[in-house]
């Protein structure tokens, strides 16, 4: 019994110890060569990359890769990670293999409903696109795909590992599909973020062929190794901006990067809940200013200096949500002539939507001051 798990990567990285991780080069066809193990080589579909994302390897790996009797799949900076942390030995997965049928992510529980997240974030006529070709090519999964796309809960990131046999029977079901889909699907318009779309459908389709086959999964966190180069970038042109006392440069910063990644906020990007943070100072100061004509800005325009009052500030605002606000945080609270009505507003809101309860809590929060 052997396991091998393909790492794929759209740039250099540094790779696991462990032999076990393969690095593979996903969308090589387009692009300078890394040295690794390329998606481009006997039958491929490396060229789709900007549509396919990592899918580019998986159809590699299923139509040429045939040396492991188990085999997985995850990516540069995300890997299945063991309870104390540490990432997934061969010997690890071999013990569990023997119980499961695949180990993957946890199951993700949206806060509505995956059919409502998806016509937010993409084209929803993809995702009925997606339906109609289930339905004309596998009837069998139709039902399950109704049911799980007006439902709350996704697997995510195509992140998992599983016998080899089960890998290609998957994605022969899978690229039959998406294949279709990609036939039936008008890309006018689309921007670079929509036009990954067979990477963002797939996610969804491994639930319908996991619940469809009843398969027993090992659900697993994911490790994250670092964050996005891009989002590096966004956090110091924020840093700048800030160090400006230009909020508002800030915020168009930020828009246009939104704009270009909607993905920018998601847990894989912002890993730090900085870009969150972020978003509150622009939005902080801002109404400060309207209401003041002076803002946190003018105290306060170190980057770091701005991440640890407000994570501060959201700290104390979430133990008085909770009922649990200590001496420490009262004491932070009188200590700190910096807070506003306004901050404290602004923080209870991001965690508190019952008015009334936002207004109490509130009210508990100024009278520290």
């Amino acid at each position: 019994m052997s396991v091998k798990i393909f790492v794929m990567t759209h740039k250099p990285f540094t790779q696991p110890p462990d032999p076990m991780y393969v690095p593979l080069h996903v969308g090589r066809a387009n692009a300078a060569d890394l040295g690794y193990l390329g998606d481009d080589t006997g039958d491929s579909i490396s060229s789709y990359n900007p549509y396919f994302c990592e899918l580019t390897g998986m159809y590699w790996l299923w139509k040429n890769y045939h040396a492991s009797d188990y085999i997985g799949v995850c990516h540069y900076r995300r890997y299945l990670i063991q309870k104390d942390g540490s990432i997934f030995t061969e010997q690890n997965l071999k013990h569990l293999l023997t119980k499961y049928d695949m180990v993957t992510t946890k199951l993700l529980t949206l806060t509505g409903t995956y059919y409502d997240g998806f016509s937010q974030n993409h084209h929803i006529k993809d995702l009925i696109t997606t339906g109609e070709v289930l339905m004309e090519k596998y009837p069998d999964y139709a039902q399950t795909f109704e049911q799980l796309v007006h439902g709350s809960q996704t697997f995510f990131g195509n992140i998992f590992v599983t016998s080899k046999d089960t890998y290609d029977c998957y994605c022969a079901w899978l690229f039959d599909i998406l294949f279709e889909v990609q036939k039936r699907t008008d890309f006018t318009g689309y921007n670079d973020y929509h036009k990954r779309l067979f990477g963002f459908l797939s996610e969804f389709l491994q639930t319908v062929f996991i619940a469809c086959h009843q398969f027993r999964v090992y659900e697993c966190k994911v490790g994250m190794s670092g964050e996005k180069y891009e989002t590096r970038m966004l956090r110091k042109a924020l840093a700048d901006f800030f160090a400006k006392r230009d909020y508002n440069g800030a915020k168009d910063c930020f828009l246009a990067a939104y704009q270009k990644r909607p993905d920018v906020l998601m847990e894989a990007s912002d890993i730090t809940g900085e870009l969150h943070i972020c978003m509150q100072i622009i939005s902080t100061c801002s109404f400060e200013d309207e209401a003041f004509h002076r803002c946190i800005l003018d105290n306060i325009r170190d980057y770091d200096r701005l991440i640890t009052h407000f994570h501060r500030l959201n700290m104390t605002v979430s133990h008085f949500l909770a009922e649990k606000a200590s001496a420490d945080d009262r004491l932070f609270l009188k200590n700190n002539r910096l807070i506003t009505p306004v901050a404290i507003d602004i923080a209870v809101k991001m965690f508190c939507k019952q008015e009334a309860l936002h207004e109490k809590i509130s009210k508990q929060i100024w009278d520290c001051i």
